[in-house]
């Protein structure tokens, strides 16, 4: 296991540099003029070109692309700006936001704690609701209880994220008037109390968890019935194990392999930003941040990003790929 971590860690790091290279290449790619975008409407051929030497601009792609990862691996950062100019940027650093002049890094520190919590809480409620709900159909297959489990999850996988949380955000915070509305700069901390950061947070966790949680239900449902049907779970009934032992010990461990496989994913990829809900429920969050960046056209932020989240989707990966081990012992054996 020791090896295999080594080699899974090496090949993540493998897969960063590659995707660090692809997205500097694409987005310097584009047409938008980032000297243009820095200095804003005022620009005339002396500032640009005073902006193309501050920000090394003016230099191959290639170079500009080893500065930018000495910015990524080097503990020192990196130097930005042109000389008599000069100043650092620590590590890890992104670069300068094109708006503000912000190390890009800093604002993604500030925005991560609320997609952090979001995100956290919501995957507890969609893995908790989706895989109780499947086992529950797949133990009553043909059932009242296993058509109306069928039933929701076909609602909930085709409900619009965006209407499910309007209504949310309508019935519970403007009409009915139970539930402040979120307000996270303040709520990523514990300072406002346990109640009032429940309150913040509880109806982004819903809207967020409605989708996953239906997906995770008809998973869950069609894996345990065919474990169910498979021989082992025939032979453990026979040695005359109880029902609860045969289904929870020997057949949802099974059934919970591919459960854990998207289940990493979708945390993961959560962990970068969940856009909707967000911009919903205007959560200061990597989502929200990602879409201001999008339409202020700023590459670093946006680049910056787009690095933080795959980071978590490639780590996502090795820890599903431990906890294999952990729930099947047929991946140990193997």
């Amino acid at each position: 296991m020791g090896r295999y971590l080594v080699r899974r860690l090496i090949q993540a790091v493998f897969v960063l540099i590659v995707i660090s290279a692809i997205t500097f290449f694409l987005f310097w790619a584009t047409p938008a003029n980032p000297a243009l975008l820095i200095c804003g409407r005022n620009c005339n051929a002396e500032t640009v070109a005073q902006v193309n030497a501050t920000y090394g601009f003016d230099q191959p792609l290639v170079v500009q692309y080893g500065h930018y990862m000495q910015g990524l691996v080097s503990p020192g950062g990196r130097t930005i700006g042109s000389e008599g100019n000069e100043r650092n940027c620590p590590w890890p650093c992104f670069g300068e936001s094109y708006q503000n002049g912000i190390p890009v890094w800093n604002s993604i520190k500030d925005a991560f704690p609320s997609t952090l919590w979001l995100a956290l809480g919501a995957a507890v409620l969609w893995l908790l609701a989706g895989v109780l709900l499947g086992l529950i159909a797949a133990l009553r297959k043909g059932r009242f209880i296993d058509k109306l489990s069928v039933g929701l999850a076909l609602f909930g996988v085709s409900f619009p994220t965006i209407v499910f949380g309007y209504l949310l955000l309508f019935l519970f915070i403007v009409k009915l008037k139970w539930i402040p509305f979120p307000d996270t700069a303040n709520a990523a901390l514990f300072t406002v109390g346990p109640v009032k950061w429940l309150q913040f947070y509880i109806l982004p966790w819903i809207t967020l968890a409605l989708v996953f949680a239906a997906l995770y239900t008809r998973i869950t449902r069609a894996n345990m019935i065919d474990t169910m049907n498979e021989d082992y779970i025939r032979t453990a009934r026979a040695k005359g194990l109880n029902e609860r032992t045969v289904v929870f010990k020997h057949g949802l461990r099974s059934a919970l392999t591919p459960i854990v496989t998207i289940f990493g994913l979708d945390v993961g990829g959560l962990l970068g930003g969940a856009v909707i809900t967000e911009q919903i429920f205007s959560i200061t969050g990597l989502g929200k941040f990602s879409i201001d960046s999008v339409l202020s056209n700023d590459l670093p932020a946006i680049m910056g990003v787009v690095l933080f989240a795959a980071i978590f989707v490639v780590l996502a990966n090795i820890v599903v790929d431990v906890l294999y081990a952990v729930i099947d012992p047929r991946v140990r054996l193997s």
